[in-house]
């Protein structure tokens, strides 16, 4: 059985527009994740929250672009974005869940937009 701590990128790519980030994990698998992804679902304290219940849906961030990208020891990577937005720490194991589950973990993004009457093009206040 693999272990997570078996499982690493090998490579971390930004495409030439910003928006998208290319994960190749040293098993081959490789995932393309849309900067929109990464910046709604981060794994920052402003988005998830300090406790149960308290992650909000961030609306508006359909074009949102990644801008850096610094590594955090030998375990992830601290993606900051173009409208500031630079506190989300994505380990490895956050990265391949991403990968693996994004269409699914977007889905439910969409429905909490429509719930809350929000959606990816207009920015607003998280709620």
């Amino acid at each position: 059985m693999i272990e997570m701590s078996d499982i690493w990128p090998s490579e971390l790519r930004v495409s030439k527009d910003r928006q998208r980030l290319v994960v190749t994990f040293n098993d081959g698998q490789s995932f393309d994740l849309s900067a929109e992804l990464l910046r709604v679902l981060s794994p920052s304290a402003e988005v998830q929250g300090h406790g149960p219940g308290q992650k909000v849906t961030v609306p508006g961030k359909r074009n949102v672009a990644i801008i850096s990208m610094t590594p955090t020891g030998n375990y992830a990577v601290r993606i900051g974005f173009d409208d500031l937005h630079d506190t989300g720490i994505y380990t490895w194991t956050y990265l391949r869940e991403l990968g693996e589950r994004g269409a699914e973990l977007f889905s439910a993004y969409e429905d909490e937009l429509r719930e809350k009457g929000m959606n990816r093009d207009t920015a607003e206040r998280p709620r």
